[in-house]
């Protein structure tokens, strides 16, 4: 069983003390005792392994005895996540980290329920923030994605890479899109709200390079269908 992953922005030291939120939370929540192995990441891809030497209820002493840095997976991968009612835009950034995504952006979709504006929508774009680290905890990951203030569509179109956009109308499947030397930079994969993205949302993020694509027969939730995307070209471009 692979060790549980802690967050620790400085992991210079071969003695490390995990504390405030984080060393409260090893300490007390999952109560890990002296001798325990597990790994601190600092979320730009170094992993350290260590033991645990000493506990309070805030802190956690770690010895650490081995220190790596992972290269960043790639094609770095994008998802362009459509604002969602309720707790399905953090369900969707859940899913998505686990899966790997390197990035998130919400948007600003055209038939979005959900509205982000003012310390409102401050506050939904920290609650993406946490559900982010918290899933890439849970993943193990040592690289952490980052979560981007909202965009508007022109500014979503404009992204660069290969920009790919999930549509139920779409003839071309995901898994027939070359992927190869035709893959220009990062994977951007754009997820549309409940409501579907709409016609002229459409031609925006088509004309500006981007490629209509479809998953399969069925159509999948906003939340889900990100996070289903990327294990598909994650398979697809040796990322797994």
């Amino acid at each position: 069983m692979s060790n549980p992953v802690f967050l620790c922005p400085d992991l210079a030291s071969d003695e490390v003390v995990l504390a405030g939120p984080e060393g409260r939370h090893a300490a007390t929540v999952r109560r890990v005792r002296v001798g325990e192995e597990l790994d601190l990441v600092d979320g730009r891809g170094t992993r350290c392994s260590g033991t645990v030497t000493a506990t309070t209820r805030d802190t956690v002493a770690v010895a650490v005895r081995t220190r790596v840095l992972e290269p960043r997976p790639s094609p770095r991968i994008t998802l362009v996540q459509a604002l969602a009612k309720g707790d399905r835009g953090e369900l969707a950034v859940e899913l998505a980290t686990e899966v790997g995504v390197d990035a998130v952006v919400p948007w600003r979709a055209e038939r979005c329920v959900a509205r982000w504006e003012g310390e409102r929508g401050d506050k939904a774009l920290e609650r993406w923030r946490a559900t982010a680290r918290e899933a890439a905890k849970q993943s193990r990951r040592a690289w952490f994605p980052e979560v981007a203030p909202p965009l508007g569509t022109a500014e979503v179109a404009a992204l660069p890479g290969t920009l790919l956009v999930l549509h139920e109308e779409a003839t071309t499947p995901l898994t027939a899109v070359p992927l190869d030397d035709d893959c220009v930079g990062d994977l951007v994969l754009v997820v549309g709200p409940e409501g579907g993205i709409g016609d002229d949302e459409l031609r925006v993020l088509l004309s500006g390079g981007g490629t209509a694509v479809r998953l399969g027969a069925t159509v999948l939730r906003t939340s889900t269908a990100g996070a289903a995307a990327a294990a598909v070209v994650s398979a697809r471009t040796g990322r797994w």
